[in-house]
């Protein structure tokens, strides 16, 4: 009898135990979203669904580009990329000047140069550092992979505006891609359309 009790009050410990460690669980799992989403603001990455995007920029004051535009100032944005193997990757101006709080787009093209099919994907920066938290890409193909058949070229655009509250010093914000090839999936088909989300 004395054993069964022990059995039961062992079992009864087990099972605390393995709640609060599902309930640990669930409470990281639940925390990992605005986590994730908080360090991804801190290094300006933007990980944001376009309907994400639009709420927040609504919530600025920004939305759709038609509200809050400050005519009095200018800013200009360039366009830099850097293709890490053998393909062309350029937008289409190289400089553009913009208002802030103006919806502006700019065009990027891609091309495979090489004999083989092959999959990419680019990566954002910007320049300077502070400048990252005030531009606010509502379309991008940032983070996506897309793969291009040999000589094949596409074209993806890149919406955005920079928000009003950029501080008054910056004149000229840098926006670089750096195109680099994903490994090992060189021979997947393009399921992905022209057109990426912003992240």
């Amino acid at each position: 009898m004395r054993l069964l009790n022990a059995l039961r009050r062992d079992n009864r410990q087990l099972l605390a135990k393995l709640a609060v460690i599902v309930a640990l669980m669930f409470g990281f799992g639940y925390a990992l979203v605005p986590l994730y989403k908080a360090i991804c603001e801190a290094l300006g990455i933007n990980v944001l669904s376009l309907a994400e995007r639009q709420v927040a920029l609504a919530d600025k004051g920004v939305a759709n580009g038609n509200g809050q535009v400050d005519y009095s100032r200018e800013i200009t944005v360039e366009f830099d990329t850097n293709a890490r193997g053998p393909w062309d990757f350029k937008p289409a101006v190289r400089h553009m000047t913009v208002h802030p709080g103006e919806l502006s787009q700019v065009m990027y093209e891609f091309r495979n140069k090489q004999d083989r099919t092959m999959a990419a994907q680019a990566i954002p920066s910007y320049a300077p550092m502070q400048a990252s938290a005030h531009f606010n890409k509502l379309e991008c193909f940032c983070f996506n992979e897309y793969t291009l058949k040999p000589g094949e070229s596409r074209q993806w655009p890149v919406v955005f505006v920079i928000d009003p509250k950029l501080p008054k010093d910056v004149k000229t914000i840098t926006l670089s891609y750096t195109f680099f090839e994903v490994a090992g999936k060189g021979a997947v088909k393009l399921s992905q359309s022209p057109k990426g989300t912003a992240l």
